[in-house]
């Protein structure tokens, strides 16, 4: 039996960027639904099967990598395709988790607006792509926290070197630089308590049964 194909759907946490790419993907004719994060994603995805899912990976409340393995371990959600968005994993190592996920695709944030909706049309015109079975929860979990790990050594770097430069600059100058710091910060809070919480899990599955 076909089941019908549902929206778009854009899971995106920041509101400006969300609503750049709703906006450009209706302005093209194409139904699309939102979520702020993975949860949310999940929820709507319950209610209506997606023709493609665009996800940004860095969310709150379950971020990009953790949604696309949870849905390639459902057999209902295995074959929606996924495109993921990314500011903050970019390097080849990220790229190609994201793709041992069963992502088809991977774009760098800013979107390029032309590369995007290229992207998707080429995503839905083309044949499914055969998805490959999912990672298993250990081979899963440990890869994410690699990536983990080397994204607090580069906030870690960034923070220190925003330190630094703070030190040197004219008072006028100094808010806008605080103020990325501050964002800095909160980011290498957020990576941290992601880790915590990867490290007792991961203690969990590595316990003798």
């Amino acid at each position: 039996m076909n089941i019908p194909y549902g929206p778009l759907l854009v899971v995106e946490d920041m509101p400006n960027v969300q609503e750049l790419l709703v906006v450009t993907l209706r302005f093209k004719g194409y139904p699309v639904a939102a979520a702020s994060n993975g949860q949310e994603a999940l929820a709507l995805i319950a209610k209506e099967r997606p023709a493609l899912i665009i996800t940004d990976i860095l969310m709150p409340r379950m971020d990009g990598y953790a949604l696309v393995h949870r849905l390639r371990q459902d057999p209902l959600t295995r074959q929606i395709p996924v495109i993921f968005l990314s500011a903050t994993y970019v390097t080849p190592e990220d790229k190609a988790f994201a793709l041992s996920l069963g992502a088809v695709r991977f774009l760098e944030k800013p979107v390029d607006t032309e590369e995007f909706l290229l992207t998707i049309a080429e995503v839905l015109t083309q044949d499914r792509p055969v998805i490959a079975e999912p990672l298993g929860e250990r081979e899963f979990y440990s890869g994410y926290l690699q990536r983990l790990e080397a994204k607090l050594e580069h906030k870690n770097q960034q923070i220190i070197r925003t330190e630094r430069l703070l030190q040197t600059l004219p008072a006028d100058q100094r808010p806008a630089f605080e103020t990325l710091l501050a964002e800095e910060r909160l980011h290498q809070q957020e990576i941290q308590r992601e880790l915590q919480a990867l490290y007792k899990l991961l203690a969990e599955l590595n316990k003798p049964a």
